[in-house]
């Protein structure tokens, strides 16, 4: 870059956004990809043939629908949003943190959250110049800390506070009655993101309505549809009809709505999978336990959050990529992810590969 060139971008690029890393996917062509909490079944044949025949009759010439009345309709129906809540989608969730962080930016104002948790609370805060509050989870399990998370919210008054539930990257369930009181003592939104819902039966969903300041923010990415990028926001229209007036015209697209909406119709099968990777993820859960120096955290989302002995995340990491497995390396991402992997659960042949690559790297060093 040229000295001109960079002194303009220091000159006008936020001082807060030169200081920020873009979001990091790991390359993963040729190799088992556990590392992004996919769904990792393809469709049978049957279904994605029926698909190509609804694409093959979908027109691209025209606009999408904007509401996406006829999705938005469906997604209802099989999330289980009460009748009287509205819905807001999104490109993907990320897109709609960002609507809410639009919305409620302002003068001193801030998001606040747990640590470590979902990153894009964080980083999307700072993209709508709002302050981030993280409150550190409890060290030894990743639980609430309720009474700091009560006093941050005193103290820094957020606009909103996210909670994922189960939390990402940890994988674990809050519990409800701390969730409940911290739903109760915020002072403005409270979001719970359930990205993780088709792996547990915990769920705030029944909740809206009971109170004021709550919304629900489901995905269909971790059932299966990943490739879609469509988030749902569900919740009283009091607060989603003031987030929509910051969402973009025609945002979801017309090959996202026809292809949700088929593949919704159809739900039975993505949840067989679903129940499929809950079964696996006990198994590996099992397996990965019975390494030597290994600990693995409760789980109840898709993935794992395994620790393994001092000093030895980046090895493994390292030396698995090698063998054609890719995971996430969550050591020092936080300094209570130290030593911390986390693996995607995967078809059986695929966690039978990493767990062989596993012995091949612990018995080879």
């Amino acid at each position: 870059m040229s000295d001109v060139r960079r002194s303009l971008v220091e000159h006008w690029v936020r001082p807060e956004i030169r200081a920020l890393s873009a979001y990091h996917v790991q390359p993963a062509a040729g190799l088992i990809k556990l590392d992004a909490m996919e769904n990792p079944y393809t469709w049978p044949d049957g279904l994605r043939d029926e698909w190509v025949e609804l694409l093959r009759r979908t027109d691209v010439n025209r606009y999408p629908d904007p509401s996406a009345q006829a999705l938005s309709e469906r997604l209802a129906e099989a999330m289980d949003v009460p009748s009287d809540m509205r819905l807001l989608l999104g490109n993907g969730s990320d897109e709609l943190i960002q609507m809410i962080a639009m919305a409620l930016a302002g003068p001193s104002r801030c998001v606040l959250s747990v640590d470590p948790g979902f990153v894009m609370y964080r980083m999307i805060a700072t993209f709508c110049g709002m302050r981030y509050v993280g409150v550190p989870l409890s060290a030894d399990d990743f639980s609430l800390d309720l009474p700091a998370v009560l006093q941050a919210m005193d103290e820094h008054q957020p606009a909103v506070v996210f909670l994922a539930y189960p939390n990402n990257p940890t994988g674990n369930l809050f519990h409800a009655a701390d969730m409940v009181e911290i739903i109760r003592a915020a002072p403005g939104l409270v979001v719970v993101d359930e990205a993780y819902a088709p792996f547990t039966a915990a769920s705030f969903m029944p909740s809206l309505g009971e109170f004021d300041n709550l919304v629900v923010m489901r995905t269909v990415s971790k059932m299966g549809l990943a490739g879609l990028r469509l988030g749902l926001l569900a919740g009283p229209a009091d607060w989603l009809d003031e987030f929509d007036k910051v969402r973009l015209p025609y945002n979801i697209n017309v090959l996202t709505q026809a292809s949700a909406e088929f593949a919704l119709r159809h739900k039975a099968v993505f949840d067989a999978q679903t129940a499929a990777i809950q079964v696996e993820r006990g198994k590996l859960a099992q397996a990965l336990a019975a390494f030597d120096g290994v600990q693995v955290f409760p789980s109840e989302a898709n993935f794992l959050l395994v620790r393994t002995p001092p000093g030895q995340a980046g090895h493994w990491h390292r030396r698995l990529r090698e063998q054609g497995v890719l995971i996430k390396n969550l050591d020092g991402a936080h300094p209570l992810l130290a030593d911390c992997l986390r693996p995607t659960v995967g078809t059986p042949q695929e966690n039978a590969a990493l767990l062989a690559a596993l012995a091949e790297v612990i018995v080879g060093g």
